[in-house]
This record gives structure tokens, C-alpha cells and sequence, in this order.
């Protein structure tokens, strides 16, 4: 059984995990839309991914023995500016959930809720991926600052990671 107050901050969190879903299919739109289907296709993924999260949420609480709600979700935005601005809004956004899983853990400890801190892990795991993603696409944009080293970049890792020799 979950106390009153982890079953509270699980259920903020399903939430949160229902708008991240939101929020990048709406990038994703505004991508595919803008003509970026490469970065449309990643967001698109990353909608679903985020559904699947809020998912686990809900069988867990249900699980635990508590109720998961589904809660009314504010709009995402639809107009993002570049896709570099666009992808630091992601950013934004993953350290965000990065601080909501960790206030998880907090609470779990405080609660002496062991089972949930073990099962939270997974989460903190996939937030240190996440934010490394996305940091990495951002580093990729910066390359582009009016040069053409990201195909460069891409081709380096490529080589290097086929086996063949540097260029």
C-alpha cells in the first residue's frame, strides 16, 4: 500500500507525464509542418514514449493500492520559433521532470516507501538519458551556427563507428 501522500505526488506526476506527451506531439506538429520531418519523426516517438510513462504511473499506483486520476491538461504551445529554440524548450522541460522524479524520491524517503524509491529508479535512470539526449541534439545545433560541421560530425561517428578510419 502507498500513503495518501505518495499516491498524491504519483498522481501530479501522471499528469505531468500526460503533458509531456502533449507537449511533444505538439512540436511535433509544429515540425512536421514546418518541413523538419527528421525532427518530427524524434518527436513524434518521444510523444509516445511520454505516454507510455504516464501509463506505468497509473498501473503502478492502481497497483499499490491506490486510485490513479487522469486530470485535465493545460494546451501545449504550438508556435516554437526556431528548432533550436524548440529544442531548448525540451530541454527545459526533461530537467523539469528530472526535478519532479527526484521530489518523488525525496518524498519516498521521507515516507519510508521503499518499494516506490526502488520502482522510482528506473525513472531517474531514464531522465539522466533523456537530458544527455537532448543535450546532444543541442550541442549538434550549436555546430550549425553557420558552418557545416554537423555532417562532418555525423560522418566522423559514422566512420569511427563502422570501423573504418578517421577522416
Amino acid at each position: 500500500m502507498i500513503t495518501e501522500k505518495i499516491e498524491k505526488i504519483l498522481n501530479d506526476q501522471i499528469a505531468k507525464e500526460g503533458y509531456s506527451s502533449n507537449l511533444y506531439l505538439s512540436m511535433a506538429s509544429y515540425a512536421e509542418t514546418s518541413g523538419y520531418e527528421g525532427t518530427a519523426n524524434w518527436l513524434y516517438a518521444q510523444a509516445e514514449e511520454e505516454k507510455m510513462h504516464m501509463l506505468k504511473f497509473v498501473h503502478y499506483v492502481n497497483a499499490r493500492g491506490g486510485k490513479a486520476k487522469i486530470s485535465a491538461m493545460d494546451e501545449p504551445p504550438f508556435e516554437f520559433g526556431s528548432i533550436r529554440d524548440l529544442f531548448e524548450k525540451v530541454f527545459e522541460h526533461e530537467q523539469f521532470i528530472s526535478s519532479s522524479i527526484n521530489n518523488i524520491v525525496g518524498a519516498c524517503m521521507d515516507e519510508r516507501d521503499f518499494t516506490t524509491h526502488n520502482w522510482i529508479q528506473w525513472f531517474v535512470t531514464e531522465q539522466i538519458e533523456e537530458e544527455a539526449t537532448v543535450s546532444g541534439i543541442i550541442d549538434k545545433l550549436n555546430l550549425l551556427d553557420g558552418k557545416s560541421l554537423y555532417h562532418f560530425d555525423r560522418d566522423l561517428m559514422e566512420s569511427r563507428s563502422a570501423g573504418g578510419e578517421p577522416l
